[in-house]
């Protein structure tokens, strides 16, 4: 017998359930060592007053977190300069001035709405959870305020499913509402009526478990207008379990997608594992569990040192009564060798030796989150460091992070500005194209600081090869016709993510060579014009009987 609607995702939601669970207790932990707010497991995760951080004496590891979300921040998706840039798959279109000028205010806009929008708040948390879960999720959808509006979802609350492709293309996400929210979000008129009668009753804080579905659609219909026909289905449908008594569930919505509007990048994959199986909190939980023991031990050390079990004779027992080995505790005996109370052992830790072993833990702490390289980008002058000297400074760190960047760019950024774009172009923003883009494809470029790093790990040759050329050329001039400077140009202002304003295309650069060229033709030829001249007029000084060479070179071109 054929599975009803509610039954196929209830089917679906329990198998992408079991998919998941293997990562749960390993979320749980490192949301206990790392990011103890972060994380949906359980229901009283739902509580924002319960606390979860009780297993970290020592916050090395979350002042990490910290570090790696706002330097990934500053230095990929920076808010206060630019980190991307549109252009064509074709150079020669490039140069053309109204295909540039329109790209460049299309830049312009989009950047405006990423301010306008809760855009850069979402990625600091995504960059906190990327780096501490492996996985993170944004949902993007459209907002008549802002243009477009970001949703965080906190790891533990949604599944996902991944194509042939091995990319994201499904996620199902349970989460709580209100009864309040509940018909704030979709209207009382579509809430199931265990919801009406809360509302009804006034009961608007009784909880309401929601899943939201959002997966390819396989009744996709391009002729059909309704949302819920486009290539990408969106429902939303309680599911019974937040409310009492009765466990059914009740679809509130039914949308769609032109495209896929979640966001879910991952630090690193193992296969065809749909989650992210590697990243700084997953390297740096051994160190962190490791430096929590040692800062209890160091504290039950200094504890001893500071107030330690005593002895003392049992003569003093009416005086002290006390008993007991912990610290401060006193131990009766029937003597002592001088009849007082003193320590019941001689404990010497040594105190250095284990602040010392802390120390190393919390620096393999910081350099699994790449602090010491996020710190230095932060703390250097911003307007006097340059991505050449970030490279040569921190050249290897750089290649670390280059995987990480490039998977960034694949899965968070390029769907972010494509979906943006779409949303923008949906609602009339953005300018109409010139007659040369209507069938071109538009290309993303990322010029943030460490992606500009990264290039000038690569292209900083052409410093060391300009500088060669040079002290070359002192040595035989001819050696600089070896090197194309329009291209080296290109290529170096390209890496340093400059606007493609400053540096003039190929074919204005040959006009302006021309018109040069003339110019210096012209200047010649009056030059030429005005030694002859002069010439003419020394020869009209001088004596013509006598001999004159100069009459006689005048009279020659002249025919006189």
């Amino acid at each position: 017998m054929a599975l009803s609607k509610t039954d196929k995702y209830n089917s679906r939601l329990g198998q992408l359930k079991s998919d998941r669970s293997s990562f749960i207790d390993y979320w749980r932990e490192l949301s206990d060592f790392h990011l103890a707010s972060r994380g949906r497991f359980l229901v009283t995760d739902y509580n924002k007053g319960n606390k979860r951080n009780t297993k970290q004496l020592n916050n090395t590891s979350r002042k990490a977190v910290r570090t790696l979300a706002s330097g990934m921040m500053a230095g990929i998706t920076s808010p206060a300069r630019p980190w991307f840039r549109l252009s064509t798959p074709y150079p020669e279109l490039n140069d053309v001035s109204v295909v540039r000028e329109w790209l460049h205010d299309v830049q312009t806009l989009m950047r405006e709405v990423f301010s306008q929008s809760n855009l850069y708040n979402a990625l600091h948390s995504a960059y906190g959870e990327l780096g501490t879960f492996a996985s993170a999720s944004i949902g993007i959808f459209e907002d008549f305020d802002n243009v477009v509006r970001f949703q965080n979802y906190t790891v533990g609350s949604y599944m996902w499913a991944s194509n042939g492709r091995n990319e994201v293309d499904t996620q199902y996400r349970e989460y709580q509402y209100t009864v309040a929210q509940t018909v704030n979000e979709f209207g009382l008129e579509n809430c199931s009526n265990q919801v009406q009668q809360y509302w009804k009753n006034g009961n608007l804080s009784a909880p309401v478990k929601i899943c939201h579905v959002v997966e390819p659609n396989d009744n996709r219909d391009n002729n059909n207008p309704l949302a819920k026909y486009k290539r990408v289905k969106s429902v939303y449908y309680e599911t019974g379990e937040g409310a009492k008594g009765v466990n059914t569930m009740h679809f509130l919505r039914e949308s769609g997608f032109d495209e896929f509007p979640i966001l879910t990048p991952r630090w690193d994959i193992t296969g065809e594992d749909v989650y992210g199986t590697d990243c700084p909190g997953m390297m740096a939980l051994g160190d962190t569990k490791e430096l929590q023991l040692l800062e209890r031990r160091l504290a039950q050390a200094i504890d001893k040192v500071a107030n330690p079990p005593t002895q003392a004779p049992v003569s003093l027992r009416n005086t002290l009564n006390r008993g007991g080995i912990a610290a401060g505790e006193i131990t009766w005996v029937n003597s002592t060798a001088d009849g007082g109370i003193r320590s019941i052992y001689d404990y010497r830790p040594d105190l250095n030796a284990l602040q010392a072993k802390i120390d190393i833990v919390e620096q393999r702490i910081e350099e699994s989150f790449y602090s010491d390289l996020f710190l230095m980008l932060s703390n250097s002058d911003r307007r006097q460091i340059t991505a050449r000297e970030i490279a040569e400074r921190h050249e290897e760190k750089l290649l670390m992070l280059g995987p990480v960047l490039e998977r960034l760019h694949t899965e968070l950024l390029d769907p972010l500005i494509d979906r943006v774009f779409n949303i923008m172009q949906k609602a009339g923003i953005l300018p109409p194209p010139p007659e040369e883009l209507q069938q071109v494809e538009l290309r993303v470029e990322y010029i943030s600081v460490l992606a500009q790093a990264q290039r000038m790990v690569a292209v900083g040759g052409i410093e060391r090869l300009l500088e060669f050329t040079t002290a070359a050329a002192q040595l035989d001039p001819g050696a600089i016709h070896k090197i194309n400077l329009d291209e080296a140009i290109d290529e170096y202002g390209d890496s340093l993510g400059v606007n493609p304003r400053i540096i003039r295309g190929e074919r204005e650069v040959a006009q302006m060579r021309a018109q040069e060229a003339q110019r210096q033709q012209l200047a010649q030829q009056m030059e030429m014009a005005s030694q002859t001249a002069q010439m003419a007029k020394d020869a009209s000084t001088v004596d013509t009987e006598g001999a004159n060479p100069v009459a006689d070179l005048i009279r020659q071109q002249t025919g006189a």
